[in-house]
């Protein structure tokens, strides 16, 4: 079972605030059916309205997602990830949708992940993401205003496997991999965070949220690139990182079909125009 703790920040019915917060209609009522949902201390059962301030505790179960599937044909699958669930490994979406994972988001960065049906058009399409064929776009909450105007911002990220995570230098280091992240500014806000949309040039290990850390601006709600001041101060446990666009600009001839195909799905926080 998964726990999830929050305090609301609107008045509306638990159901719909519980999929706010990355949880399917089919974990929120069922958790809301076995009282495993609790307001201000106490079991509810029934899809009563939450006020403002309320704490909340729920447990759900996390083979309950439902994977909402952007695309599908013959060769490939296109959902929208959601949080709590990884790309690969026995309980990873890959595994329960039998496909072969072409690319991986973070187990709670939610977002579009493309899978493969047959190992033919796996070895295509793993050829355009190695090759920057395919076209990825993310949305995030950043903390402080930012002023990004579209610049791409270049950096050297080395894996640290004693603290699990990564580190960007300004500089080349021994055994350093360049990062090329693309950032644009879409909305200073007046909480002090500001929306980002980020485009990866290159396709390394947290690549997205330890470069903007490493610029100043952690994601709201990270706890490996972020920090606990921030989380706690907007009572986010989860990275507000989503990847909402992916196009296949060039594929083999035999898989051409696919070609210039975009996909979209939206992010929980922020409406993309």
């Amino acid at each position: 079972m998964e726990k999830l703790e929050f305090v609301s920040d609107k008045k509306a019915k638990i159901i719909d605030i519980l999929q706010e917060k990355g949880l399917n209609f089919n974990q929120a009522f069922k958790a809301l059916r076995e009282k495993d949902i609790k307001i201000q201390g106490k079991r509810i059962k029934t899809n009563q309205i939450v006020d403002v301030g309320s704490s909340v505790e729920v447990f759900y179960s996390e083979t309950e997602a439902k994977l909402e599937k952007i695309y599908e044909d013959e060769n490939v699958i296109v959902i929208n990830k959601p949080r709590n669930i990884e790309v690969v490994g026995q309980k990873g979406v890959a595994s329960k949708l039998n496909a072969i994972a072409l690319h991986r988001l973070d187990r709670n960065t939610t977002g579009l992940v493309m899978l493969a049906k047959n190992p033919e058009v796996a070895k295509c399409l793993e050829e355009g993401f190695k090759n920057k064929w395919i076209t990825k776009k993310y949305i995030c909450q950043v903390y402080g205003h930012s002023n990004f105007n579209g610049q791409v911002f270049e950096g050297y990220l080395l894996k640290d496997a004693k603290e699990s995570k990564v580190k960007i230098f300004s500089q080349k280091v021994k055994g350093g991999k360049l990062v090329q992240t693309k950032l644009q500014t879409l909305e200073n806000l007046s909480d002090g965070t500001s929306f980002v949309l980020c485009q990866l040039l290159t396709g390394r290990t947290h690549q997205i949220r330890a470069h903007l850390s490493f610029l100043g601006h952690p994601i709201v709600g990270d706890g490996k690139y972020g920090k606990n001041e921030i989380n706690k101060k907007f009572n986010e446990k989860y990275q507000k990182l989503h990847c909402f666009y992916l196009k296949i600009d060039k594929i083999d001839k035999k898989f051409e079909y696919l070609q210039n195909k975009e996909f979209v799905c939206q992010a929980d926080f922020y409406k993309i125009k």
